[in-house]
């Protein structure tokens, strides 16, 4: 029902903020889409911990945070790459274990990958992911540890299992 609540919040919350209009007529329109919305995702049983994620909000929040100090870091290393006269890079295409579990989870870290510059997930099998590095040293074994684990964290939470 939190997930049902959360969801309802969220769509109303978006419609009023983006709309900006609070004439009689938009706003019976919002709740006739609001409720349409609400009776598919209903019978296509999408709201459930991973379609509704709002619960762990803060915790996504902090990830995203700590993300984007990382996505400055690797920018810089990127920038001296590039700007290097012998323009020193090693491409290669390393494989990744994670830890996570939910498939939200696993969007996340592949996409914070992909976000990192230097740095592309190109594919996702079970748990492991193929990634493409500029340069191979960046990519070694561990080298994506810690980002695994925040964004089991914050995506699956502690402990927390699909």
């Amino acid at each position: 029902m939190g997930y049902f609540i959360g969801l309802l919040f969220v769509i109303t919350a978006l419609w009023l903020g983006l709309s900006g209009l609070y004439k009689t007529l938009i706003l019976a329109l919002m709740a006739v889409s609001v409720v349409l919305t609400m009776v598919l995702a209903v019978r296509l049983k999408v709201i459930d911990r991973e379609g509704v994620p709002y619960g762990r909000l803060p915790q996504l929040m902090w990830y995203w945070v700590w993300l984007v100090i990382e996505i400055f870091k690797a920018n810089w290393q990127v920038i001296k790459a590039v700007l290097s006269a012998d323009l020193t890079i090693n491409p290669a295409l390393v494989k990744v274990k994670t830890q996570c579990e939910s498939d939200l989870a696993k969007t996340v870290f592949a996409n914070s990958i992909t976000l990192t510059p230097g740095t592309v997930t190109v594919a996702i099998e079970g748990k492991s992911m193929l990634v493409h590095a500029l340069n191979e040293e960046d990519a070694g074994p561990g080298a994506f540890d810690e980002m695994d684990r925040r964004s089991k964290e914050a995506s699956d939470g502690r402990g927390a299992t699909s």
